[in-house]
């Protein structure tokens, strides 16, 4: 019966015989149902990319954005419940200011990280509340720690990664980014390969059109998060485009010829 969730997944307060917290299972679910986000970090920076599904084509274009400023040196990918996720970034953001009213400088990543998961976990540990329905990606960059990446999931558990994926496609995501040699690799060379990323886990049998959101922070912004220039990002898309057509052109050729040999097989000879 505990296998189904049956009476113990009413309360994020009460674990199951076999250990299992439903509400927190239920709102990683959340996460797995959303569009795909990731986040790369590389030697002078890190890079995000977010796969926005356009729901309804009355949408005003850059609308239901999935990256967000936290500070001036900390960004934010999310996916999930978009509310609950900005949520989240209003409480990160905070955060950020607290630490800097405080002690005058910007907040370490690690710092900020560890903060928002200790908040995001309160939310499991009561009745009157529920875990929040998302997870997200926080980056940064300075000159002391260089660049840092920490992704938080609803149950409130953070790590630092040098490359990570959420969403539907977290798995071909990250089957992808593990091909990767990031730690030589320049925020330019990978924003055209999470434009590629993005392109090649999105399913366009299944899933909506979507708009590539790209944002990073490094060296090239001057440690600020920013989002990735419009020539740029077009760039990056191009180049991805390029390579579906030269690999669709290297399967049409030899099924041509392979159709065409087929066709003088059946041909008798006079």
């Amino acid at each position: 019966m505990s296998s189904i969730g049956t009476g113990y997944d009413l309360s994020a307060s009460t674990f199951s015989p076999d250990g299992r917290v439903f509400q927190v299972e239920y709102a990683m679910k959340a996460v797995e149902n959303s569009s795909t986000a990731i986040g790369i970090r590389c030697k002078d920076g890190v890079v995000f990319g977010v796969e926005k599904l356009v729901l309804s084509k009355l949408y005003e274009e850059g609308s239901n954005k999935r990256l967000f400023n936290v500070d001036r040196h900390v960004g934010m990918a999310v996916a999930g419940l978009l509310a609950d996720a900005r949520s989240l970034a209003d409480i990160a953001r905070e955060e950020a200011s607290n630490f800097r009213s405080n002690y005058g400088y910007d907040i370490p990543l690690k710092h900020l990280a560890d903060r928002v998961a200790m908040y995001v976990h309160a939310y499991t540990l009561y009745s009157a509340v529920r875990p929040f329905g998302c997870s997200f990606m926080l980056g940064s960059y300075d000159n002391d720690d260089g660049a840092q990446l920490y992704m938080i999931d609803p149950s409130g558990v953070s790590y630092g990664y040098w490359g990570c994926a959420i969403g539907k496609a977290r798995q071909a995501a990250k089957t992808e980014i593990e091909k990767l040699q990031m730690k030589e690799m320049t925020c330019r060379d990978v924003v055209k390969e999470v434009a590629k990323i993005i392109y090649i886990v999105h399913d366009e049998v299944k899933d909506k059109a979507f708009e590539l959101e790209l944002s990073w922070v490094g060296e090239v912004t001057g440690g600020k998060h920013e989002i990735v220039p419009k020539d740029i990002r077009e760039e990056a898309e191009k180049v991805r485009q390029g390579k579906i057509q030269h690999h669709c052109h290297h399967l049409r050729v030899p099924l041509a010829k392979a159709g065409m040999e087929s066709i003088h097989s059946r041909i008798p000879a006079l």
